[in-house]
């Protein structure tokens, strides 16, 4: 194996490539599947190897990488865009990406994050698979919630409660949860964005992006943290509350949530206002 800058996390790739072309395909599968390689110059390097061995089974490894290089640059490219978009608005200020979630369920709180995100960073470390949360896995989800607090220039979370909803309505929560997160970040931006539809009362410059939760790069990093929070905050009601399957439909209107609710009743958690076409 010729000379190469291994960074870490690469020491099984260099046992993976010594005598490759002595080893069993099995053996180089089994040493393939438990590599974790996160450097681009590694999985490159790696894929070069791979795809100068002639057996058909070890190239295919080769343009697996490959496959999967070219992906991540397209979700650069991708990402890049929702980048370049909320730098349109930006204009050189601080700006706040605004997203709720919960607005719809028949139990729980509604919560909104709020996320000033770093719009001038290098390529390399924008957050990538940003997007709807919707369209992610959960554990995708929640990866990527503590790479935004982590990364994030500032964020805040806010809620109100189902009492909250049923005395004040829903329109009204949903409005307060955006303002109060906002008053919640430790700095201050000169722009918001909020997905959809514009907030009532605020004191700074506000656009509304339909679908921004896939335009916008902090829009997207307010929906996934927002959705992280009250979905682990449904699963800890799941367990208080196992009949109504709060861990699964984190208080939307399944049909074991619907039985749950004709059989045993609502909750503490449930919001009256919306029962009203059920029991």
């Amino acid at each position: 194996m010729k000379d190469h800058n291994l960074k870490s996390g690469a020491y099984y790739m260099k046992n993976l490539l010594e005598n490759l072309e002595k080893k069993s395909y099995k053996i180089i599968k089994e040493e393939f599947d438990n590599l974790n390689l996160t450097s681009k110059e590694d999985k490159e390097y790696l894929m070069e190897e791979l795809l100068k061995d002639k057996r058909k089974n070890v190239i295919a490894l080769g343009n697996k990488i490959k496959k999967e290089l070219d992906a991540l640059e397209k979700e650069k490219i991708r990402v890049k865009g929702m980048y370049d978009f909320d730098r349109g608005f930006a204009k050189g200020n601080l700006l706040a990406g605004v997203d709720e979630v919960g607005r719809g369920p028949l139990a729980g709180p509604i919560v909104s994050a709020c996320v000033v995100l770093d719009l001038d960073v290098l390529d390399e470390d924008m957050i990538y698979y940003l997007n709807d949360s919707k369209k992610l896995n959960k554990k995708k989800r929640e990866e990527l919630a503590e790479i935004i607090k982590e990364k994030a220039i500032s964020y805040a979370i806010a809620e109100k409660s189902n009492t909250e909803i049923d005395s004040l309505g829903i329109s009204y929560c949903n409005n307060k949860v955006f303002l109060e997160g906002l008053e919640g970040l430790n700095v201050k931006p000169s722009i918001v964005l909020s997905d959809g539809y514009l907030i009532k009362d605020v004191q700074i410059e506000n656009k509304s992006v339909i679908k921004g939760d896939t335009k916008s790069a902090t829009i997207a990093a307010a929906s996934i943290i927002a959705k992280v929070y009250r979905d682990n905050l449904m699963e800890k009601y799941g367990e208080q509350y196992p009949e109504y399957g709060f861990e699964s439909n984190v208080g939307y209107g399944a049909q074991k949530h619907i039985d749950a609710l004709k059989e045993f009743g609502p909750t503490k958690i449930h919001r009256m206002s919306f029962l009203k076409n059920i029991l």
